[in-house]
């Protein structure tokens, strides 16, 4: 029995005012989603496992919780809102031709003993933006990203952002082939440079190409960054990329929001169904990204015509926690009021109680003996 009151490693237990905080922060967040035009939309907790597979290009099958329904079907708790909301955008919205912009809440699962302080079920909101390759369309998402952070109370952040494309151009110009670049990236975006280096020796890649792959994920900070990254290539690839992020540059410059925004070449992601600009919001107290996104223009081709897209989600587990450790956030609502009541006072306190509410206010009726 004393086993049941407690919860399974990696879920917890959220009440009282932490539970109204969190409300307010996703109040806030929405908010500024709604501001941009975003719509609410709603997918389900659990998928055919086929949504999530290895050639969509999300978590790996062994990070997933995976269970069957009664017709032998495979089926997943979604570990990520983005393939969810391709397949629903490739249903129901085929034939639309302007820009679709949908914005989300809910809980994302993932089935991982590396927890490093994360939990296994976790709160994420989120904003997609289908139909729009333009860089213009990238800078919108990473100016929502600043915009939501601020919302929530957070004034010392960074967005970094980078651009896979740049990554990949070198690759081909070295001839790797794509298992190989794909093995690569898992020691790029950990940062493991010594790994990085001798998988290069091994794969008998030419030196001059180890250098600028190497060099490449060193490429971290601003404007400057980037003109250092144009010259270290000779591939229009890559190059096409740094002038990508020069635009979404001056677009965030008309945001007015720039002194928020790094470049980082180095920055890849373990969703591998990113194709272009990738995006991470830091902040301190919290060991990981808070908000993390970027461009994924072939994942709708999965489910049906192929269209541009690109979105992001912020963790708002993470972010609370960030919140509580620089002691910043915006007050949440203050709680129920309380009317005291005796037998004989009842009913007037039942008729004070309903005009309050009918006010907007939160009323708790309590009876004098239970004080």
């Amino acid at each position: 029995m004393q086993k049941l009151v407690h919860t399974p490693e990696g879920v917890r237990d959220i009440y009282g005012e932490e539970y109204a905080a969190k409300l307010t922060v996703e109040e806030q967040i929405g908010n500024v989603f709604h501001s941009y035009g975003y719509r609410d939309i709603q997918t389900p907790t659990f998928e055919f496992f086929d949504v999530f597979s290895r050639e969509i290009g999300t978590k790996s099958s062994r990070d997933l919780y995976k269970f069957f329904d009664k017709e032998g079907n495979t089926l997943v708790l979604r570990p990520d809102f983005t393939p969810s909301i391709a397949r629903c955008a490739a249903k129901y919205f085929a034939e639309e031709r302007r820009p679709l912009r949908f914005c989300y809440q809910g809980n994302a699962f993932s089935n991982t003993s590396e927890l490093q302080g994360k939990l296994k079920e976790a709160t994420q909101m989120g904003c997609e933006l289908i139909g729009d390759g333009s860089a213009q369309a990238d800078a919108e998402m990473a100016a929502m990203m600043i915009e939501a952070l601020k919302s929530a109370g957070l004034t010392q952040f960074q967005v970094s952002i980078g651009q896979v494309e740049y990554y990949k151009g070198i690759c081909r110009e070295a001839g790797l082939s794509e298992e190989m670049e794909l093995e690569l990236r898992e020691y790029i975006s950990s940062k493991n440079y010594f790994g990085a280096e001798d998988f290069l020796i091994r794969r008998e890649v030419p030196q001059r190409y180890r250098s600028v792959l190497i060099r490449s994920a060193e490429l971290f900070g601003g404007m400057e960054v980037l003109k250092e990254a144009r010259e270290s290539v000779a591939n229009e690839r890559s190059a096409a990329a740094v002038r990508r992020l020069e635009q979404i540059y001056e677009t965030l410059c008309a945001y007015g929001v720039e002194q928020y925004v790094s470049f980082d070449l180095g920055m890849l992601s373990k969703y591998h169904y990113y194709t272009g600009v990738i995006m991470r919001a830091y902040t301190y107290g919290v060991g990981d990204a808070v908000m993390t996104g970027g461009r994924y223009d072939k994942l709708l081709g999965h489910f049906g015509r192929e269209r541009p897209a690109v979105g992001f989600m912020v963790v708002i587990d993470s972010l609370m926690a960030a919140l509580s450790r620089q002691n910043a956030g915006k007050a949440a609502k203050a709680g129920a009021a309380v009317i005291t009541y005796r037998p004989d006072t009842f009913v007037q306190a039942v008729a004070q109680a309903r005009e309050r509410r009918q006010a907007g206010e939160w009323i708790e009726l309590i009876p004098e003996a239970a004080e």
